[in-house]
């Protein structure tokens, strides 16, 4: 048969200090994680078009590819003294 959990083993034991812990860091992995991580917010508009995430990823590559076909140097034109 279990013992019935009391409120009393839930406190640190006596002879445990919060010094014996070490100092409280808060968000001590928030910088970590905001690099390590790629999440990007859509618009819900947006989302509705879209079902799954492969479908946005279709949608971004064919704009890339799009978008290397499409550019072309530019020359710079020289303007006249009027």
């Amino acid at each position: 048969m279990k013992k019935a959990k009391t409120e009393a083993n839930d406190w640190l034991r006596p002879e445990y200090t919060h010094a014996d812990l070490g100092p409280i860091v808060r968000g001590k992995y928030a910088r970590r994680m905001a690099i390590e991580s790629n999440v990007v917010v859509i618009d819900p508009a947006v989302s509705k078009a879209f079902p799954n995430e492969e479908s946005v990823n279709a949608a971004l590559r064919g704009l890339l590819d799009l978008a290397h076909s499409s550019t072309r140097p530019t020359r710079l034109k020289r303007m006249r003294a009027g």
